[in-house]
C-alpha cells in the first residue's frame, strides 16, 4: 500500500467515524428519547427567543404524544404568562401541580423540582393581576416544595445573563409578608421597577 492509498484511505476512515457519531447523535434525538421530549426541548427554544407562536405548537406536539408531560405543560404556562394571558396560565398551572401532586414520587427530584417551580409561576400570575394573598400562599408553597429550585439564579446565569438583580420567591415572599403586618391603609404592595424584575422559574 502506498502512501497516496494510505492517506486516503485514513480520510475515508475519519470521514466514515464523524459520520456515524452524527448518526447516533439523531438516533437519540428522534428515537431514544421519551414521548414529547423532543418537541419539548424545541418548544423551549422557541419560547426563550420569543416565538411563541412556534412555542405553542411544539409543546402541543408533546401533549398529543405524552398528554401530561411536565415539560410540556409548563412551557405552555409560560407563554400563556409571557404573552399576558393569565387566566389560561393559572388553568395551566393548576392542572399541572395536580398532575404532579397525583404523579410525582417523594424521590423524583426532578417532578419535585418542577412542582416547586409550578406553584412559584403561578404566585407571579397572582402577583401580577393583584391577587397578593393568594400570591403569597403560591410563594410559600414554593419555597416549602423545593427551596433550592426557587432559590434565584444561580453562578453560571448570573455570569451569562447579569442577573445579579432579580428579584427572588424568597424575595418577594418576604416583601408581601412585611406588608401585610401593616395596617390596610400603609400598605404598598406593588412596586413596578422592582416587582418586574421577577423571573419565571423553568426547571
Amino acid at each position: 500500500m502506498n502512501a497516496r492509498t494510505l492517506r486516503r484511505f485514513i480520510f475515508l476512515m475519519a470521514v466514515a467515524t464523524i459520520l456515524m457519531f452524527v448518526f447516533w447523535d439523531v438516533i437519540d434525538d428522534y428515537v431514544e428519547r421519551a414521548p414529547g421530549d423532543y418537541h419539548t426541548e424545541v418548544g423551549s427554544y422557541r419560547l426563550e427567543d420569543g416565538l411563541f407562536d412556534e412555542a405553542i405548537e411544539h409543546f402541543g406536539l408533546a401533549l398529543q404524544e405524552a398528554p401530561d408531560h411536565r415539560g410540556a405543560l409548563m412551557g405552555r404556562a409560560l407563554v400563556f404568562i409571557q404573552t399576558e394571558q393569565y387566566a389560561d396560565a393559572i388553568d395551566e398551572l393548576d392542572y399541572l401541580i395536580e398532575t404532579l401532586h397525583r404523579t410525582t414520587e417523594p424521590d423524583d427530584a426532578t417532578g419535585i423540582g418542577v412542582l416547586a417551580a409550578a406553584y412559584a409561576n403561578r404566585g407571579i400570575v397572582h402577583d401580577r393581576i393583584g391577587e397578593y394573598e393568594k400570591a403569597l400562599e403560591d410563594y410559600i408553597e414554593a419555597l416549602e416544595t423545593d427551596v433550592e429550585t426557587v432559590s434565584g439564579p444561580g453562578i453560571v446565569h448570573k455570569i451569562l445573563h447579569g442577573a445579579d438583580d432579580l428579584s427572588t420567591v424568597r424575595d418577594r415572599a418576604e416583601y408581601l409578608h412585611s406588608q401585610f403586618q401593616l395596617p390596610e391603609s400603609e400598605r404598598v404592595l406593588r412596586i413596578p421597577e422592582i416587582d418586574d424584575q421577577q423571573r419565571m422559574y423553568k426547571p
